[in-house]
């Protein structure tokens, strides 16, 4: 049974847009578990990170307000979306950041592009519990069944639980029905990488254009403890995401070498 309670206030976002299926599915779900503000792009910010909208106006518009949401609409990407309405259209700061439901998977590296992770990044960044849920499936008529089952199952522990300060959780589901799908996975981030291809094309003035394509490359698709391996192996996964960038584990190496560098340069 969901979390519910009124006190809670919830901010829920995308990058697919408003109007995705996806999103009106998180918020009928989040909807049990507090009042919820959605903020969305009218148009799909797929691809778009943490980018800001810094050289043009940001553009918001109430669509709808009812005892349990309030809807706007917003010219700027997701963290955009997420930083002005903590600043803003919220009367207190939230207590979660919830983000998707994406038309895709987020896995891998993935997060590193994700403007649905970017919100709950954003949110991670502000000190407020955050997640971001994605679908393994880009179809604008996707089920979300299975998908809705394990956003309450998260959000039902993260009410009883607080994330540590600095991450956020990362929720893929394969695109199974329910009864299909094994159980959830915590794991880590495989190691892999998208090798892009250029298509050369021309519109129809002659003039040359290129469309962005390629595939995902998982470099190690036999390790078990990844969030790659658990998707094609029918679990849900779940990553924590540290904003902290910093490979400590290099730091030693490489405070020797610059110390050696400076001792030779003397």
């Amino acid at each position: 049974m969901a979390g519910e309670n009124k006190e809670r206030l919830i901010l829920v976002t995308n990058d697919d847009g408003l109007y995705a299926a996806g999103l009106r599915s998180l918020l009928n779900v989040m909807e049990e578990f507090g009042r919820v503000l959605l903020i969305s792009s009218t148009e799909s910010m797929s691809g778009m990170s943490q980018a800001l909208t810094i050289k043009s106006p940001l553009r918001v518009k109430l669509l709808e307000q009812t005892d349990s949401r309030t809807v706007y609409a917003c010219s700027g990407t997701p963290a955009d979306g997420v930083k002005i309405a903590m600043n803003k259209l919220l009367e207190r700061e939230p207590d979660w950041v919830v983000s998707g439901i994406n038309h895709g998977a987020n896995s891998s590296v993935s997060v590193l592009y994700s403007g649905t992770m970017a919100a709950a990044i954003e949110g991670t960044l502000n000190g407020i519990d955050s997640v971001g849920f994605s679908l393994g499936n880009f179809s604008p008529a996707a089920d979300f069944t299975a998908s809705e089952h394990y956003v309450r199952m998260i959000m039902n522990m993260l009410a009883e639980n607080r994330l540590p300060r600095g991450v956020c959780l990362n929720v893929n589901i394969p695109p199974l029905p329910l009864e299909m799908i094994k159980g959830v996975k915590v794991c880590r981030q495989s190691d892999g990488n998208w090798r892009e291809e250029f298509d050369k094309r021309k519109d129809p003035m002659g003039r040359t254009y290129y469309w962005l394509t390629g595939s995902f490359f998982n470099h190690e698709p036999e390790a078990s403890d990844t969030d790659e391996w658990a998707l094609k192996n029918g679990f849900v996964s779940v990553v924590p995401v540290a904003v902290d960038m910093t490979a400590h584990t290099f730091i030693p190496t490489l405070k020797s070498k610059l110390k050696s560098e400076e001792v030779r340069q003397n």
